[in-house]
């Protein structure tokens, strides 16, 4: 199954493209079947519909989301969740970066996000 994640830190948030309806239709447009949104700030580590998400994915369903600052507060704590989820199995798919999973393309991106090229979110 392909799933995406969408949040915003307020429901009217509309700048650069980070509505929840442009996120939902890039995700939409990029595969994702469903899609779970959250309207909460960056700085709550707990977001009710991620927490539900990450419960219902499974090993080989994919998980898509728009940039790397939608899913995570910092770069460190993004790169631990995307291990974590590659881990189990699951594909990661950040649309404004690439694929990530256990393959030497997808660890390749994945190190992109890591240690001295650590990117800022």
């Amino acid at each position: 199954m392909v799933y995406g994640y969408a949040r915003v830190s307020t429901k009217t948030q509309a700048k650069d493209g980070n509505s929840l309806e442009a996120q939902e239709n890039a995700l939409r447009a990029a595969g994702a079947a469903e899609v779970y949104t959250d309207a909460f700030t960056g700085t709550k580590s707990r977001r009710p519909e991620l927490d539900k998400l990450l419960t219902v994915m499974q090993s080989g369903d994919t998980l898509k989301f728009t940039k790397l600052d939608r899913i995570a507060r910092s770069a460190t704590q993004g790169i631990e969740l995307i291990q974590s989820l590659i881990d189990k199995g699951i594909t990661v798919h950040v649309l404004n970066t690439g694929m990530m999973d256990n393959t030497p393309t997808g660890k390749l991106v994945l190190q992109g996000h890591t240690a001295d090229g650590a990117r800022r979110v």
